[in-house]
């Protein structure tokens, strides 16, 4: 896989460095460099970008109010001097904060943990497509259709998922994981132990959900997403 990526940064030096650095990485592709954020709307209107490496400091629209009208398909780097920043950079979902003078070392942690994700982007794309999923267990693994998925249950270091069949396949995962892998919102996640796929759901009061012959609570911090699908799927 490689990723097309732009440079943005209004100190001419340090975007040469960056770019310089792009050049050595391979499954980069750099599609260009820009001083201002301005120069590159064009640039990524008309092409797929992947990746930008963003300073946040710069005249006319700073790299914070950039990261917040660009399409959430473009993942950002945040390059900058100044590390005040850091909260509001992850408020933009920005996959990482470069603190200038930036190493190559530190340019290519950022650069594989951009792979990373878009590889799993495109894991989870094709598993989505699919409409199956492998799960570890002990030393097998067990073929599940999603629509043979009921709920999955959080057990420590654990999740178990209940199939409609009655059994269970319990593997060595976080719940963190499975939520991202699998399509929301038919899949949605009701409480910190618990992911509920949503056709099978027979009944929502306020608290919890009934499912096959199962009550489920839905916490309060869930609940919000819970009260949106129920609108969506709701007749009124």
């Amino acid at each position: 896989m490689t990723l097309n990526c732009i440079i943005i940064d209004d100190e001419p030096l340090a975007a040469e460095l960056l770019a310089s650095y792009a050049k050595k990485v391979p499954f980069l592709t750099l599609q260009g460099t820009f001083n201002s954020a301005t120069e590159a709307i064009k640039t990524i209107r008309e092409m797929k970008i992947d990746l930008i490496f963003l300073d946040i400091q710069m005249p006319e629209l700073s790299g914070l109010e950039f990261a917040r009208i660009i399409g959430p398909e473009t993942k950002i780097v945040f390059t900058t001097a100044f590390n005040q920043y850091a909260i509001e950079g992850y408020k933009v979902n920005a996959l990482d904060y470069l603190l200038k003078p930036i190493s190559f070392e530190k340019f290519l942690e950022a650069a594989n943990k951009a792979l990373s994700w878009f590889e799993l982007r495109s894991k989870v794309a094709s598993m989505k497509s699919d409409r199956f999923v492998f799960i570890k267990s002990e030393y097998k693994l067990q073929k599940a259709s999603f629509d043979d998925i009921l709920y999955i249950e959080g057990v420590k270091d654990y999740v178990k998922f209940y199939l409609t069949d009655g059994t269970n396949v319990m593997s060595l995962m976080n719940m963190k994981k499975v939520e991202e892998y699998l399509p929301y919102p038919e899949f949605l996640r009701i409480h910190r132990s618990y992911i509920v796929h949503m056709p099978k759901v027979s009944q929502i009061d306020r608290f919890r959900i009934v499912i096959g012959e199962q009550f489920l609570p839905i916490s309060e911090t869930y609940k919000d997403s819970v009260q949106k699908f129920i609108e969506d799927h709701t007749l009124s």
